[in-house]
């Protein structure tokens, strides 16, 4: 059976980011997953984008029509914006890192993890719901998307607010705050189609052919095309998959390029350079002359 559009596309995203799923492997093998910089989310990002484009294709080649398959991928497609969020929000939150190591404002950090996490269950549970086209569902894929929406507004402020303590930043965390605020408006768009297309019908229920996938009501609204069951490809293609595509490349790159365990040990050799010349001024100033 030959894929349609959607398959297609599926399989082109799963050739995107396989590589890319092995790179964050390696990436927290080389971090660390305790220290929370945001590499394990996009660990998870990876392998989210790659099962559901998985069962999206294998959707599409079975026969007879196993809609399970369709709801799955579709789940985890759904769901894939919160990792991204709560990626940016642990790079972000590297960046308060002092000298030290010592993480600042974790229970704050922690918080809106937690808050992004709930969002993605509440769009799980609609999903999964027997009844996905009630109007709880539905208000439960909104609420979900809301508080995505004010997680990234949220993002946004703690990076503001970073740029405002600029001096205090390490040397590399200094860059790694350029590279994020690089990554933010493609994230914007990300978060915007994730937006329009909860609020492009109200009934997400998937409906398959031996050739289509549809949802159970026409969908002629305003914001029809950017459905992510029967929108414009088109539109999914840029405001979705490339969006995603570009902000892992950016910190895929930022990952290997920055040395970002340097900064401590630069300043290591910094305080103790510094406590040398303490040490030398103390000597001199108590020798007799």
């Amino acid at each position: 059976m030959s894929l349609n559009t959607q398959g297609i596309l599926a399989a082109v995203s799963i050739a995107m980011y396989t590589p890319f799923l092995f790179i964050s492997i390696k990436l927290v093998a080389k971090y660390g997953i305790s220290r929370g910089d945001g590499w394990v989310t996009l660990l998870i990002f990876c392998i989210l984008r790659v099962l559901g484009c998985c069962l999206l294709v294998a959707a599409d080649e079975t026969t007879p029509v196993n809609t399970s398959l369709y709801v799955g991928g579709y789940s985890l497609q759904a769901s894939g914006l919160c990792p991204l969020l709560l990626c940016t929000l642990g790079l972000l939150h590297s960046v308060f890192q002092t000298p030290e190591g010592v993480m600042k404002y974790k229970i704050v950090f922690r918080l809106l993890q937690a808050f992004g996490t709930a969002a993605v269950i509440l769009m799980g549970i609609s999903y999964a719901s027997s009844d996905s086209s009630s109007s709880s569902s539905n208000i439960m894929r909104r609420a979900g998307v809301i508080i995505l929406a004010i997680l990234y507004i949220i993002v946004v402020g703690i990076c503001i607010f970073l740029w405002t303590q600029i001096r205090f930043v390490m040397r590399y965390r200094k860059q790694l705050l350029k590279v994020i605020s690089v990554a933010l408006p493609f994230l914007a768009i990300r978060t915007l189609y994730s937006v329009l297309t909860m609020f492009s019908t109200s009934s997400h229920v998937i409906i398959t052919t031996a050739t289509t996938t549809t949802t159970t009501q026409p969908n002629t609204g305003d914001l029809a095309k950017f459905n992510i069951f029967t929108g414009e490809w088109q539109i999914y293609l840029v405001m979705y998959m490339f969006m995603e595509y570009v902000i892992v490349i950016i910190y895929s790159v930022a990952s290997f390029v920055l040395p970002l365990n340097e900064d401590h040990k630069n300043s290591l050799t910094e305080m103790r350079s510094s406590d040398s010349i303490s040490d030398r001024v103390s000597m001199s100033s108590i020798t007799p002359s």
